[in-house]
């Protein structure tokens, strides 16, 4: 089974983008011998980052896409991201450009749920010393518009969770372990789908 992560490059004042990190200490520890695990660095540009995504759902056509974005608000929080939206994206990217009619795909809906249930998640989940919450609105930036492209072209088997800017307590090694425990219980939601 292929699975699929990705984590964003730098942006603003984050030189280190806490996501990409997470993704790649998540690389180091795996998710078992069934999992072949791909991991990809997205650009903090809107139409970049739809295309690698494209890329990922036609070339690899994994079992799951699992974005991980930063959220620079959150302080100790991990947000596990139900769905996607379409419009709305005004914002600037790291290259000053914003799409279209602030508009992710002209011809989709207006949101796109996961297939993974993260209420269902966020309830049998803990990580010790982080605060794990539950997600409705991915923000209308990069990470909404990643998502959102990524549940359209996967059919909704991707999920998106936020993580925290890097600290003294929030370390990459951390971040990554966290996230193992959580893609490892994902997991188990898509074997029980799939039989």
């Amino acid at each position: 089974h292929l699975s699929f992560f990705s984590g964003f490059g730098p942006f603003r004042q984050y030189l280190v983008n806490s996501s990409w990190e997470a993704v790649k200490e998540l690389s180091k520890r795996g998710l078992g011998k069934n999992i072949d695990l791909r991991i990809m660095e997205l650009p903090v540009v809107y139409q970049k980052a739809k295309e690698q995504v494209f890329k990922i759902w036609t070339t690899l056509q994994p079992l799951l896409t699992v974005h991980v974005g930063l959220a620079s608000s959150a302080k100790a929080l991990i947000i596990l991201e139900q769905c996607g939206k379409n419009k709305g994206y005004q914002e600037m990217d790291a290259c000053g450009f914003h799409p279209e009619g602030g508009c992710c795909m002209l011809d989709g809906p207006e949101k796109i749920e996961s297939t993974i249930n993260m209420k269902t998640l966020w309830k049998n989940i803990s990580v010790e010393g982080i605060d794990i919450i539950f997600s409705r609105d991915a923000g209308r930036y990069i990470c909404d518009y990643t998502y959102y492209a990524s549940l359209y072209y996967g059919s909704g088997r991707a999920a998106f969770i936020h993580v925290p800017p890097l600290s003294k307590s929030v370390t990459a090694d951390f971040l990554g372990k966290a996230l193992q425990t959580i893609i490892l219980e994902m997991l188990k939601q898509c074997g029980e789908d799939s039989e």
